[in-house]
Parts: C-alpha cells; sequence; structure tokens
C-alpha cells in the first residue's frame, strides 16, 4: 500500500507558519488583500472563491471580491482591471479564466501588475518563472506540487521527474520549478512515442493532462511518487471526481501518491495567499 500524501496536512502546517508572516506584517502598520475578479458565477468559479475566502480568513488576510456581468463590454472591463491594479491596497490579485469569449483575454491578463499576479496570468510574470527571477509568482497548482514534495521530504536533486501534460497552467511551470531543484526532468504529452514506458522509468511523476484516469498500471513501478494534478468528472461515479491517475490501479504498485480529491487542490488556495503575502512584503519593503 502507498503512503497517501495528504494536501490537508501540508496546507494545514503552511497556514500556521502564514498566520505568523501575517502577524508581522500587520505589526509594521500592513495588510495583506488579495483581489478577486470574477466575471459572471460560474460554479467552478464560485467554488474556488469560497475555498480562497475561507483560507483568508483563517489566516488573518484580508480580501475583496470584484464582480462584474457575463455580458460586461472590453473597454468597461479594461477599466476595472486597471483600476483594481493600481488600488494600493490590493497586494495580489485572482482573475478567473477564461473570461467569456467577446473579451479579449491575453490582453486583460497583461493589465495586472507583474508585481500583483500571484497566479501567474501575465506574460512578464511567465518570463520571470522561466528566468528563475525569484520576484515573479509561479502558478499556484504546480507551486502546491511542489510544497507537497518538500513537505514529505521528497528528494529531487538528481532524480528522474516526468511530467504528464504541457500546458502553460501546470506542466511547463511545474518542469521549470522541478529544474530549479536539480531534477532531470521529461515532458510528455500525447506525441510522446512509447507514453508508458517513459512514464514508468520516472522516480517522480507528475500527472497534469486533464483525462480522467489515463495513468493506468503500466504507466508506473514500485518505488515511485505520483503527483496527480488532475480534477474530472469520474466516468465510472457519477458526481464523483477523480485525478489524471487511475487510482484503484495505481495506488498498489508505487510508493507514494497524491488522492484526488484531497491532494494537490487542498494545497492551491493556501499557496495563493502564501504568494499574496510575499507580495505585501516585496511591495512594502519588508521582503
Amino acid at each position: 500500500m502507498a503512503e497517501r500524501l495528504a494536501g490537508k496536512a501540508v496546507a494545514d502546517a503552511m497556514k500556521e507558519e502564514l498566520s505568523k508572516r501575517v502577524e508581522a506584517i500587520k505589526a509594521k502598520g500592513f495588510t495583506p488583500k488579495l483581489g478577486i475578479i470574477r466575471v459572471g458565477a460560474r460554479p467552478d468559479d464560485l467554488f474556488y472563491e469560497g475555498g480562497a475566502k475561507k483560507t483568508c480568513d483563517s489566516i488573518g488576510m484580508a480580501y475583496q471580491v470584484f464582480e462584474y456581468p457575463a455580458d460586461i463590454d472590453q473597454a468597461t472591463f479594461e477599466q476595472a482591471v486597471t483600476a483594481i491594479g493600481a488600488n494600493k491596497e490590493i497586494n495580489g490579485i485572482l482573475m478567473f479564466a477564461p473570461l467569456p469569449k467577446h473579451l479579449d483575454e491575453k490582453k486583460i491578463r497583461n493589465l495586472i501588475p507583474v508585481e500583483k499576479d500571484v497566479d501567474c496570468m501575465t506574460i512578464g510574470s511567465a518570463a520571470k518563472v522561466y528566468t528563475d527571477d525569484p520576484t515573479g509568482f509561479p502558478p499556484c497548482t504546480p507551486t502546491a506540487c511542489m510544497d507537497i514534495l518538500k513537505y514529505y521530504n521528497i528528494p529531487l536533486k538528481g532524480k528522474k521527474a516526468v511530467v504528464l501534460g504541457r500546458s502553460q497552467v501546470v506542466g511547463k511551470p511545474v518542469a521549470m520549478l522541478l529544474l530549479r531543484e536539480h531534477a532531470t526532468v521529461t515532458i510528455c504529452h500525447s506525441r510522446t512515442n512509447d507514453l508508458p514506458a517513459v512514464c514508468a522509468d520516472a522516480d517522480i511523476l507528475i500527472a497534469a493532462v486533464g483525462r480522467a484516469k489515463m495513468v493506468k498500471a503500466n504507466f508506473v513501478k514500485p518505488g515511485q511518487v505520483v503527483i496527480d494534478v488532475g480534477i474530472n468528472e469520474d466516468p465510472d461515479n457519477p458526481g464523483k471526481y477523480c485525478g489524471d491517475v487511475d487510482y484503484a490501479e495505481v495506488e498498489p504498485i508505487v510508493e507514494k501518491i497524491t488522492p484526488v480529491p484531497g491532494g494537490v487542490g487542498s494545497v492551491t488556495t493556501i499557496v495563493l495567499c502564501k504568494q499574496t503575502i510575499q507580495a505585501c512584503e516585496m511591495q512594502n519593503g519588508l521582503a
């Protein structure tokens, strides 16, 4: 039976540490504040927003939700995002995406100031991540993967890490973060030859492809660590969710594995808060 890498333990430890950092910042006359920008009211956005607000409350951080109708026009929304970016009380900005199709999302994303872009929405933030600039904020989900590996003392230096998926949101940035820790990284995708064999050769497998239960027993080997980033509707259990890994097949084989739900997803909101706190410290000369 594999060791279950539960996200709650990671999040709880981070909350304890971040609560102390927030207290120290408040003692100097500042309060870290997250600005949440939401267009419309999609259920998944509302769910994540609720978790973010709850996490902020738990560590003493402030937040403000900026809600706009789904039919807002480009010019009005650009003005709103620019104004939020210029608001000195807002240290970090989370904007839910994708935006409605009538909006130019690429243009709007890049209106967010890089120093407040705590979920890597802008080209400037991505450039900082890919050039190892510590003032840039990687996306929260890849950062959550790294925080889980760190919490459970999983060595990365010199290890073979395989990333299944090449998205800008998870696959590519998590590869960069693994390289920072001196892992040897392979990025796989749908056109990778003999995909199961490449994945099975890994010491650490990060599954972030967005396909339910794609990773089967032939993708893994004994001794492996598997981080499952996927969150998909479970085709075998309507109304339930599953990861990119077929947990029932893979868990008996590998050494350590994150569950879905209860793994990477449960760490992402605390990472969002951590990066907002860091932004507040940098913006006010406290870092």
